[in-house]
C-alpha cells in the first residue's frame, strides 16, 4: 500500500489508487460527471428545472464556523428546516450592510432579490453574533469592548438591515437577532 498524497495522511489506498496516477482519476471523474448528468437529463425529458418553489425563509449570518451548528438549529428550532435558503458573509447582516464592506452590498442584494424571485419566500433571518472580528473590523475595538456597546452596536446594524431590507423588499419581513456563544438568540426589533 502507499500513502495518498492527495488526501488526509490518515487515508491509505492500494497501488490501483486513482489518487496515484491523478490525470487518469481526472479523466475517469470527468466520464462519470458527463455521464451522470446524461442520465440526469433523459430523467427529465429534456426539460431542464430550476430550483424554485415556494419557502419560508433566507438566512444571512457570519462565515464563523463556531455557528453553523447554532445556526442550523436555530433555524430548525423556529420550524425552517429544509425550507429556507442561505447567505453567508463576514459578519453576516454587518457585511451586507456596513459601509467598511460596501463592495459587498450589490452581491447579497441581488442574491436576496433573486432568492425571493426562485423560492417565493416570505421572509430574512439576519443573525450576527458576539465575539465577531467583522463587527470589530467595521465598528472598532471600543463598540464591542463590552457586552452592552457589543449589543448597541450590533442591535443598530440590524436595524438599519431591516429597514434597508424593507426599502428594497416591503413583502418581506425580517427576524432580527444577535446569536450568543452558547447558541442562544437575542431577538432585536
Amino acid at each position: 500500500m502507499l500513502t495518498c498524497t492527495n488526501a488526509a495522511p490518515q487515508f491509505l489506498h492500494g497501488t490501483a489508487c486513482d489518487c496515484a496516477n491523478p490525470g487518469l482519476s481526472l479523466k475517469r471523474r470527468g466520464f462519470l460527471a458527463a455521464a451522470g448528468m446524461i442520465a440526469g437529463a433523459s430523467l427529465l425529458g429534456g426539460k431542464a428545472s430550476a430550483a424554485s418553489g415556494n419557502y419560508e425563509a433566507m438566512l444571512v449570518n457570519c462565515i464563523d464556523p463556531r455557528f453553523t451548528t447554532s445556526s442550523l438549529g436555530y433555524m430548525g428550532a423556529n420550524n425552517m428546516r429544509d425550507r429556507y435558503s442561505q447567505f453567508v458573509i463576514a459578519g453576516g447582516p454587518i457585511g451586507a450592510i456596513h459601509t467598511r464592506f460596501a463592495s459587498w452590498h450589490s452581491a447579497f442584494w441581488d442574491n436576496l432579490a433573486i432568492t425571493v424571485q426562485l423560492h417565493n419566500i416570505k421572509r430574512v433571518v439576519a443573525l450576527t453574533h458576539r465575539d465577531c472580528g467583522a463587527a470589530k473590523l467595521a465598528f472598532g475595538d471600543a463598540a464591542v469592548a463590552t457586552r452592552q456597546a457589543e449589543t448597541a452596536a450590533h442591535a443598530e446594524s440590524l436595524r438599519a438591515f431591516t429597514a434597508e431590507t424593507r426599502r428594497r423588499q416591503p413583502a418581506l419581513t425580517v427576524l432580527a437577532g444577535i446569536m450568543d456563544l452558547n447558541g442562544s438568540v437575542e431577538v432585536v426589533g
